[in-house]
Formats: C-alpha cells, sequence, structure tokens
C-alpha cells in the first residue's frame, strides 16, 4: 500500500501523535542533482494583485521553489495569473511553450495536488485563517498574506493547527527582514534608549466613499466563492476588485472582509513594536481608542484614529494616522535616555503602498548617533533575514522556524483587532493575554468572533 504524506497526517493525528516533521525535499543522493523532487512545488492560491506584484515574484527567483499551480474565483485573473508564471519560466527556462502550471478554481482541488509540497496564500483577509488551516491539514507548508485573519479566534484556531500538524509557516511581515527594522529591534532590546518607556506606531488611513449601486455578477468571478465564509451581500465592484486590472481592491476598505489599515498596515508595525519588546507570544493588558468611521458610502473601515495600550511591562503603545507632517509613516521608540525612529525611508512593497517621506533612505534615525553605533560582541541579536519568502523557503528546506512563524503572526494581528474592539466600544478594555478573553465583558468578548456562513465554516 503506498502511503501519501496526507495519509500519514491524518493516521498519525488520529494515534494522537504530536509534531510531525516530514521531509518536502527528497536529497538528491536519492534521485541525482536534477530530480524534479529537488524543487519545493509551489501553488499559488489567489493571483490578483499582492500575488503578481510581490508574492509570487518573492517566491519564483529562487531556484529551490518551482510555482507549478495557481488557485483563484476569478476566472479571468487565474488565466492570466497562468500566463504570467509561464511566460517566466519560459524566460527563465529558454522554452518558449513552456507550460508548467495547473490552474484550479476551487483552492480545495489544488490543495489536493499530492505534488505540491507547499503555497502561498495571496487572498483577501476574510480567507486567510481558513485557507491556512485547509493548507496545514492537507500537508502544505504556508506562506499567508497578513494580517494573519479577520477575527482573534480565527486567528487562534491557525496557530494551534500549524503547531497541531508541525507544517512550515510564515507571515508576510516583511518587514522582519528589512535591515532597518531588525537593526531598531536589535537597539531598543540592548537599551541603547535606556529603559523603553512608550512605542508609538504611525499608519496610513482610508478615504471613505465606494459606490453602493448594485451590480451584475461578472461571469468571471465565482461570487459566492469569494464572500467565502462571511454573510451573503450583493454585488458591486467597489466590494470586491476591478474587473479588469490589478488596482487597489474596494474589498480593503469593508470591515466584511477586513478591519481597514488597523491590520493592513498595523500587521506590520505593530509586530515590530512587539519584537522589540520581546512581547510576541502576549499581548497588552489595557486597551482604549477612538476613531472616525465613514456615515455614509459603501467603505466603512475606519479612517483616522488614535489608540493607546497598556502592556505588563508597563510600557506604553500607541497607535494614530500618519495624516501629520510631524508624524510620518513608521515606528517610534522612547526611552529614558533618547528615541530611535524606524520606517521603510523611500521603499514600497506595492506601487500602491503609501510612501513613509522622511528624506532618509536608510529608514532609521535616532536622538543621539551613539545610538545607532554598531552591536558588541555579547549584544542580543535578532535573527537574520533578509528576504521573506527566501527566509520561508529556506525554512521549508531545512525543516526550521522562519522568522515569522504562526503564533507570532496570531499574536501581531491580535493588538491590532484588539484596537479595532476598542474603536468600535469607545471605551478601555481589560485583555487577559493567556486566555485570550476579555475580563468581565460580554460585549468585547462578543466581538472576538464572527459567525461562518454555511458551506464555509471552519
Amino acid at each position: 500500500m503506498t502511503i501519501t504524506r496526507r495519509n500519514f497526517l491524518k493516521k498519525a493525528t488520529a494515534l494522537g501523535v504530536g509534531t510531525i516533521v516530514m521531509p518536502t525535499i527528497v536529497p538528491a543522493s536519492v534521485m541525482g542533482k536534477n530530480a524534479p523532487s529537488n524543487k519545493i512545488n509551489i501553488g499559488a492560491i489567489g493571483t490578483g494583485r499582492i500575488s503578481r506584484s510581490h508574492d509570487l515574484p518573492g517566491i519564483w527567483k529562487y531556484d529551490i521553489a518551482r510555482v507549478i499551480a495557481a488557485s483563484d474565483v476569478d476566472s479571468k485573473r487565474l488565466e492570466e495569473g497562468k500566463v504570467l508564471i509561464n511566460n517566466y519560466y519560459a524566460k527563465k527556462t529558454g522554452q518558449a511553450s513552456y507550460n508548467g502550471v495547473a490552474i484550479y478554481e476551487n483552492y480545495l482541488d489544488l490543495l489536493n495536488n499530492k505534488d505540491i509540497d507547499a503555497v502561498v496564500i495571496s487572498t483577501p483577509d476574510h480567507w486567510h485563517a481558513k485557507q491556512a488551516i485547509d493548507a496545514v491539514y492537507a500537508g502544505k507548508d504556508v506562506y499567508l498574506q497578513k494580517p494573519a485573519s479577520l477575527t482573534i479566534e480565527e486567528g487562534r484556531k491557525m496557530s494551534d493547527a500549524v503547531n497541531r500538524t508541525g507544517r512550515i509557516f510564515q507571515i508576510g511581515s516583511q518587514q522582519r527582514s528589512w535591515e532597518q527594522f531588525r537593526q531598531a529591534v536589535e537597539f531598543v532590546r540592548n537599551g541603547r534608549i535606556g529603559n523603553l518607556i512608550s512605542c508609538e506606531a504611525r499608519l496610513p488611513g482610508d478615504p471613505p466613499g465606494g459606490n453602493t449601486e448594485e451590480m451584475p455578477v461578472p461571469k468571471q468571478l465565482n461570487y459566492d466563492m469569494w464572500l467565502g465564509p462571511t454573510p451573503n451581500v450583493y454585488y458591486t465592484v467597489d466590494r470586491v476588485h476591478p474587473v479588469s486590472g490589478y488596482g487597489r481592491p474596494g474589498w480593503l476598505r469593508c470591515e466584511q472582509f477586513g478591519a481597514g489599515m488597523i491590520t493592513g498596515w498595523g500587521a506590520h508595525h505593530f509586530d515590530i513594536i512587539q519584537w522589540a519588546m520581546d512581547t510576541e507570544h502576549t499581548g497588552p493588558i489595557e486597551i482604549s481608542g477612538t476613531a472616525e468611521f465613514p456615515t455614509s458610502g459603501l467603505w466603512n473601515v475606519h479612517g483616522d484614529f488614535n489608540t493607546e495600550m497598556l502592556y505588563a511591562n508597563g510600557v506604553k503603545v500607541y497607535g494614530c494616522t500618519d495624516n501629520k507632517t510631524d508624524k510620518p509613516n513608521g515606528v517610534m521608540f522612547k526611552g529614558t535616555k533618547g528615541w530611535i525612529f524606524v520606517s521603510r525611508g523611500n521603499q514600497q512593497v506595492t506601487k500602491s503602498d503609501p510612501n513613509a517621506v522622511t528624506g532618509n533612505v536608510k529608514g532609521i534615525a535616532a536622538s543621539s548617533p551613539e545610538i545607532l553605533r554598531p552591536l558588541e560582541d555579547g549584544d542580543w541579536r535578532a535573527m537574520v533575514s533578509d528576504d521573506q519568502h527566501g527566509n520561508w523557503l529556506e525554512a521549508v528546506k531545512n525543516r526550521t522556524q522562519p522568522i515569522a512563524p504562526a503564533e507570532v503572526a496570531h499574536r501581531s494581528c491580535t493588538v491590532c483587532l484588539l484596537q479595532h474592539i476598542a474603536m468600535k466600544l469607545k471605551r478601555k478594555l481589560y485583555w487577559d493575554p493567556k486566555n485570550e478573553r476579555f475580563k468581565n465583558d460580554a460585549e468585547a468578548n462578543a466581538m472576538l468572533s464572527r459567525p461562518h456562513r454555511s458551506g464555509y465554516k471552519f
């Protein structure tokens, strides 16, 4: 009897086996250095804007990886994704007729492809946790676009599923792989600014608007599956993504599918803050905040906001929009001996990213040059990664933990969602990070999850 990796995982789970590590790559000594099994076969779930501009290029540039499959609920985008991938490999291999990409409308069919070792998930936020859970139980390693989940409960289920299956998981918090952010974290942890007093994440905001007119569903789109676990609502293009082209999609500004910039950019900046504070596996104990929410139009995510959180270590963490000239996009750390400010400088991930106009190409500044001096022997040092996708592929190959694993992804998303709940309730909340519940607050605890539509339950 042939035992597939999936069958093994199922049997092992039934027998109560704990962490299971199965080799994805057969050593070259077994089948030769050019054997197909020396490649990490990748399936791309979602072939839209962030996939085409960021995730696919981030994966296929590595010789160890080979994208062999793609899935999308928009048939036009799926076909264009197939062409994009085939054209890349045709140029890379010199095979003008290269046609090595299988396509699927339903990602579950992609997960059933036993030739696929790992998946990169580049779908809207409301699909992230479920698709990651389904992928790890199908025996696939996962690279997931941030944020990790739509709700805190979903994030917990996702992290638990990754840990239970022993798969390799990386969240797309690529700032961890940028030198200036790693340096800032190391300087803070090594006391360069003294005792840490406060941290502030400055994020962009989303404008109101959006056409509320009901429209016919395009023939190319499986709209029911696009909605997935969320409620059934009528189609309008500003709720989904452009019918043609790959401009910024409207779903990013609809609370049904995400929380807005507090998770969209907050998942990056608050992740760096928690890394610097060594609180990657916990969270704040008090949260409060206010925000402006649109009163008309389709788009209903928060606009300008201000939040304040307290951690058990006594550090206060703030969040705000960066629409003021004196508060450029980035992260500010303040201590008893000075401050450090870190940002993306003039770098962008996609063309629609707002620039952090700091006038500092390196993206890091401090109250004194002495703060930024090189590390010394004996100083604490962070894991070094110079590329988020590459770090994940290396972890898949070696069966090691990458720089941003599942629990870190969940906790970074949680701190953002906690602020969103505080914005909604407009009062101070008291959080128990160990049990992941609000203290004596049924109304707030009800916002830790959302019901899932029939047919798309977790």
